[in-house]
C-alpha cells in the first residue's frame, strides 16, 4: 500500500497563490501518473491536473493558472495554483497510479485531502 502525505492547503484571497505538495511512499516500483483532484461541497470529485511520463493535462477551468510538476526522485507531485478564484474552493486530493515490483497490475491510491479556501 502507498501512503500519500499532502500539504500546502489553506485560505487565500482571490488572486492569491498556493502550492500543494503530495509525497508518496510505500511499496512503489514505478509510478505511471500522479494527479490532483478536487471536490467542492455538493459536487462530484473532478480532475484538476494530471502528470505522467512526458505529458500533463489540465481541467479547462484551471488552464493558464495552475501548473503541475513532479519530482521523480522523491515521488512527489506539486500543484502551483495562481490567480485563485472563489470557485477554486474545494478539498484537493492527491492521486497516484503505480505498480508494485513483480506485479503487472496497476494500483490507485488517494491522499487524505487538503482544504483550499479562496475568499475575500
Amino acid at each position: 500500500q502507498v501512503h500519500l502525505v499532502e500539504s500546502g492547503g489553506g485560505s487565500v484571497q482571490p488572486g492569491g497563490s498556493l502550492r500543494l505538495s503530495c509525497a508518496a511512499s510505500g511499496t512503489i516500483f514505478s509510478i505511471n501518473a500522479m494527479g490532483w483532484y478536487r471536490q467542492a461541497p455538493g459536487k462530484e470529485r473532478e480532475l484538476v491536473a494530471l502528470i505522467s511520463e512526458g505529458s500533463t493535462n489540465y481541467a479547462d477551468s484551471v488552464k493558464g493558472r495552475f501548473t503541475i510538476s513532479r519530482d521523480n526522485a522523491e515521488n512527489t507531485v506539486y500543484l502551483q495554483m495562481n490567480s485563485l478564484k472563489p470557485e477554486d474552493t474545494a478539498v484537493y486530493y492527491c492521486n497516484v497510479l503505480y505498480r508494485r515490483r513483480g506485479d503487472v497490475r496497476s494500483y490507485n491510491d488517494w491522499g487524505q485531502g487538503t482544504q483550499v479556501t479562496v475568499s475575500s
